[in-house]
């Protein structure tokens, strides 16, 4: 096995490292600091967020820097304050015994007069946002022409977040003989076109496979209904006591909605959203690091640069729309040689996508049955005993001094009656709450009917046979304003861009007509498309209420071709 001192680091880094307890490099370690060290060439390094990347480009640059000048040599661009902040903090630790060598961090939400005075007295290596290094060259607050060195961490975050311009912009005021270094997770056709206009026959080092998922991870799903979501949250929760994670929504609204409802039923969670001032989300992830929270919710964006090594979970609380996004949030688990599990919550329809993650990731996916109440309570009922088992007692504690009142007050209870009075008062919430909690989930054509959620003989009136709900709506256009099936299809399809939302069944009458579509985006739906003109008018939908019965139907039959009318649209 390899050592870092075999690797040519000088013996000051391998000082500093080693009070740091690094013993051996990791793979990506292993092959990039020769790399760095010996050859100029630039440098394309695929790994996993959380394989160590910043020691890889940051222990064999330490060692080259020339301190005897203060004009800036390396330049680091990340995606988010969070990982500028944690890149410095390491950057500083690798570099304790070489007294003279700055590192600067400057990132958008802090004062840039401050960022700048700091430049000013000098700086060897600048580890900065795209934003707020645009905002520093259009003040011409920071000299890149001495840029031997650039390094773009986790590239593929930054174009995903749409930085592209403001890099092609940072690039420009760099050398041309730079040596540029390029690290990512996986490998987009935007960062191989990138790397074909800015960097020179680059050398590529790949940890894994390209675009592939961390390999200490477990990757399961859960099918439910839609609307049955947070319920499956719960359980999900609830049967893992020790859960550490990171919950993934869509929205900035889901995030605040799902998190605030964490919150009400007694868990100990939080959000980080875009709404949040600065100093809030430092709050909120204080809490998070020192696991005061156990789930943290967020969005993606919000999330980037979150750097937390012990989560023992990430939970999709909706799959994203990319699968490098999914490869992502999974690689924050498992980190560290530890390893971790990666939940999905996906409705029936979506299991053609479970199988495209499979084959990009080449990762499979187990799928997990909903825990029943049974198995959550006993979850439950065992760590709850294992955490008393574990309580430390001191004699000395005040609490000793009440030990013989209590004595007295328990002296009449049997030992097992007294076990069961004290695990019911502390347990009686979970008991109470799944009392006849019904089966939450979704079973496809070819598993066993017996096992199937209960409906009813007549089951979901709204459901199409395939384990999802409908929502039907009301569109304020019908064949005289010269709608069709298509333009209502092709419609949805343009504003809901990124999403595949199923439709059903679509009833075009003379002045307006009703669209099934997927339950779980009907809101989402109904805002995007009211805001559209359709043939020259504008759209408006709002929810119908359900179909009656057939016998109700014949006599209102006349109504539903013609006239139109408020009133209609209740009665179709």
């Amino acid at each position: 096995m390899q050592t870092f001192k075999e690797t040519g680091l000088s013996e000051e880094v391998l000082r500093a490292i080693g009070e740091l307890g690094f013993e051996t490099p990791t793979p990506i370690q292993s092959k990039t600091i020769p790399e760095i060290l010996n050859n100029g060439n630039d440098l394309i390094a695929l790994a996993q967020t959380g394989t160590g990347k910043t020691a890889a480009f940051g222990l064999p640059l330490i060692q080259q820097i020339a301190t005897d000048t203060k004009n800036i040599q390396t330049l680091v661009l990340c995606p988010t304050r969070e990982l500028c902040l944690q890149i410095t903090k390491d950057l500083n630790a690798y570099s304790k015994y070489y007294k003279d060598l700055y590192v600067t961090p400057v990132y958008g939400g802090a004062d840039i007069r401050t960022q700048m005075k700091a430049l000013k007295r000098g700086s060897h290596i600048v580890v900065g946002t795209p934003g707020r290094m645009n905002d520093l060259i259009n003040r011409k607050a920071i000299q890149l022409q001495d840029v031997r060195w650039l390094i773009l961490d986790e590239a593929d975050e930054m174009l995903n977040m749409g930085f592209k311009d403001d890099l092609e912009t940072i690039m420009a005021q760099t050398p041309e003989w730079r040596q540029t270094l390029l690290f990512s997770a996986t490998m987009p056709q935007a960062i191989s076109k990138m790397s074909k206009k800015y960097m020179q026959d680059p050398t590529e080092i790949s940890v894994g496979t390209k675009n592939a998922g961390a390999t200490n991870v477990e990757h399961h799903y859960y099918m439910v209904h839609a609307s049955d979501r947070y319920k499956a949250l719960k359980r999900i929760v609830d049967v893992t006591p020790d859960v550490y994670g990171i919950v993934f929504c869509r929205t900035r609204l889901e995030t605040k909605d799902i998190a605030d409802k964490l919150m009400a039923d007694g868990y100990n969670a939080d959000a980080i959203h875009g709404d949040l001032s600065q100093a809030q989300r430092d709050m909120v992830m204080q809490r998070f690091r020192t696991k005061h929270l156990q789930v943290l919710v967020a969005t993606d964006v919000a999330a980037r640069g979150i750097d937390v090594n012990d989560l023992t979970h990430v939970i999709n609380y909706n799959l994203p729309d990319d699968i490098e996004v999914y490869i992502h949030r999974s690689g924050r688990t498992g980190r560290a040689g530890k390893k971790g599990t990666a939940v999905s919550i996906i409705h029936a329809r979506e299991t053609h996508r479970i199988r495209a993650i499979e084959k990009i990731s080449k990762k499979t996916f187990e799928r997990k049955m909903i825990p029943t109440a049974e198995e959550i309570c006993e979850k439950q009922l065992f760590s709850f005993v294992d955490r008393v088992i574990k309580t430390e007692v001191d004699e000395t504690s005040p609490v000793s001094a009440f030990l013989p009142a209590i004595y007295e007050k328990l002296a009449s209870l049997e030992r097992e009656e007294l076990i069961m009075k004290f695990v019911a008062a502390d347990f009686r919430r979970f008991v109470e709450y799944y009392k006849n909690a019904p089966d939450l989930n979704v079973y496809n054509a070819r598993e066993s009917k017996g096992n199937r959620r209960d409906r009813g003989d007549r089951g979901d009136r709204n459901d199409r046979g395939d384990g999802v709900p409908f929502s039907r709506l009301f569109v304020n256009m019908g064949k005289t304003d010269d709608v069709n099936s298509g333009d209502l299809i092709g419609l949805i399809n343009s504003k809901m861009k990124g999403v595949t939302v199923k439709v059903g069944k679509i009833e075009l009458l003379n002045n307006f007509s009703f669209v099934e579509v997927d339950k779980e985006y009907e809101q989402e739906v109904i805002d995007k498309l009211s805001k559209a003109k359709l043939k020259g008018k504008k759209v408006s939908l709002e929810v119908a209420t359900p179909k009656p019965s057939s016998s109700r139907r014949k006599s209102s039959s006349r109504r539903d071709g013609g006239g139109g009318g408020r009133r209609d649209r209740y009665r179709s």
